[in-house]
């Protein structure tokens, strides 16, 4: 058969095998940056990828070795790689919709596991069936190759081989070359293209389909064209960048009071820099009463070390309000860093390293005065920086009368939420630990030490401040600032289930935020929630 010419070509075969196994794993690394902006990084996000996409493989497996085996029509095959390469490249232009989409709609229709549900549909709708469709690739190949029983062993050994060492590429590539050099929305357009060459080049030579080719053409310029935009927060305004790195999306905004850096669409402040030079009305205020409790400024020097760096924020404020001081910062991201000198002219005396929080405590043996704790995103939590040893580690790095401070930024009355954790984690490590909470958020600042009660530290410490308006802050927090009771919630290296404690959180804060929301749409239905908004 004419069509059957190019199949002679066994390197074609393996060519085909080993391109549709590294799209896979790009895809797949493509899918957890279209998810993460929307529902964070964590482990649960990403079991939910991975488990959606082998069902996809498997079931592709499946049928299309059946399919092989009835209607052994290699023109199939290349048609299914055609509109998996279309589909994969529609991703960028209509994913982000359909994710805000399903979102819209599940947090006015559901009250618990909404991170799950909500990326459990999106990957379903969105990822499913392009690599359903890959999943067809091999098993069809396989039929076309096995001429006999004699050398079925070592073709089907060799396609084996063929799609592990693409998917291997398909993992490093994403992650280390395209998604940071240039984007989410153009690594799904290169990989796409690919595949789409791949079935092109197979119609060209045996001159079959020639329109169906042409019209996936045109509209696979028409995604590129169309969906070739970073931005993922499309409903806001002010954003003065939107970019991705290895760890994160980051997206900075700017208002007429304050410039913002978030690492997430949908909630959260990762850094702020106010534009009247004043407090920002937020944590990070709260969070400088760990120097006044240290006793910073009544010393001659003193080390501030900040595990989680963002752009700078409580370092800048530091650097502001407390004399002779040295700031040293850790954040993993070193877009970040780049970030907090363009936007957040974040002082040049600060010392920032790019490294892993904890693996930073390991490689040094310097002890600091004060050890902020800022590395917990929404229920991305590091669970390295959330248990016994590494607050063990961060004890061992603190002088004398030194002070640990953690933001909490997940409030919950749950006795049994992630913050009781890691309080509890914390008490069981720290004599000393207070608490307070901060006024119109869901953050709360933790004090842990060695060196006596810390608020009558505080009371004692405050007085000796010349700044007004951050004395009158420590009053504000010396009244608010109480000593925990701890409990027995305790996450170690070996249990530390930091995501699904978080994800109870976020559930709960979901609800509370839109449950106006959700009443009026169970009242009057959608024509009442739209005229409301």
């Amino acid at each position: 058969m004419e069509e059957r010419k190019i199949l002679k070509n066994k390197a074609y075969l393996y060519m085909t095998e080993f391109f549709s196994g590294m799209s896979v794993m790009a895809v797949e690394l493509g899918a957890s940056r279209l998810l993460a902006p929307y529902f964070s990084s964590s482990q649960i996000v990403w079991t939910i990828i991975i488990g959606t996409i082998m069902i996809a493989m498997a079931l592709g497996n499946i049928w299309g070795g059946r399919r092989a085996d009835k209607d052994p029509n290699p023109d199939k095959l290349y048609i299914r790689i055609l509109i998996a390469a279309i589909w994969i490249a529609a991703i960028p232009l209509v994913g982000k919709y359909i994710i805000v989409g399903i979102a819209g709609v599940l947090v006015v229709t559901i009250s618990n596991n909404f991170l799950i549900i909500a990326a459990f549909l999106s990957c379903m709708i969105i990822f499913v069936f392009p690599l359903f469709l890959l999943g067809t690739v091999t098993p069809s190949l396989v039929k076309y190759t096995v001429e006999s029983l004699d050398d079925s062993g070592k073709i089907v050994g060799a396609f084996g081989a063929y799609n592990t060492i693409g998917s291997i590429i398909g993992t490093f590539l994403p992650t280390f070359v395209t998604i940071p050099a240039v984007g989410t929305a153009i690594t799904f357009f290169i990989f796409g293209g690919i595949l789409f060459i791949i079935a092109a080049v197979y119609f060209i030579t045996t001159r079959k389909k020639t329109k169906q080719v042409v019209a996936g053409l045109i509209l696979f310029i028409a995604c590129t064209v169309f969906g070739n935009s970073n931005s993922f927060a499309f409903w806001e305004d002010g954003i003065i960048y939107e970019g991705e790195s290895i760890y994160n999306y980051l997206q900075v905004k700017e208002d007429e009071d304050s410039i913002i850096l978030s690492t997430n669409v949908l909630f959260g402040v990762q850094s702020i820099k106010m534009k009247t030079d004043s407090l920002t009305g937020m944590y990070y205020d709260y969070a400088l009463a760990a120097p006044v409790i240290a006793g910073v400024n009544e010393k001659e020097s003193a080390d501030i070390l900040i595990l989680g760096m963002g752009t700078g924020t409580f370092a800048t404020q530091c650097t502001k309000y407390f004399d002779n001081i040295s700031v040293e910062g850790v954040e993993i991201d070193e877009k970040i860093v780049a970030l907090a000198g363009e936007y957040f002219d974040m002082p040049a005396s600060v010392d920032t390293v790019t490294y892993d929080g904890r693996a930073y405590l390991m490689a040094s043996d310097k002890k600091y005065d004060v050890i902020m704790v800022d590395a917990y995103q929404d229920i991305t939590i590091p669970f390295q920086m959330s248990t016994v040893e590494f607050f063990t580690l961060v004890k061992e790095h603190l002088t004398e009368d030194g002070i640990m401070v953690v933001n909490m930024n997940m409030y919950s009355d749950d006795e049994e939420s992630i913050n009781a954790y890691l309080a509890d984690t914390i008490a069981s490590v720290f004599p000393e630990v207070y608490m307070v909470d901060v006024p119109g958020a869901t953050n709360c600042e933790l004090f842990a030490g060695t060196g006596g009660n810390i608020s009558d530290i505080l009371n004692e410490n405050m007085e000796g401040l010349k700044d007004e308006e951050l004395k009158n802050l420590m009053g504000n927090i010396s009244a608010g600032i109480t000593e925990y009771e701890n409990g027995d919630l305790i996450l170690t290296d070996d249990k530390a289930p930091v995501e699904l404690l978080g994800m109870a959180v976020i559930d709960d804060l979901i609800q509370e935020e839109l449950g106006y929301y959700k009443d009026l749409f169970e009242r009057e239905g959608l024509g009442g929630l739209l005229n409301s908004l």
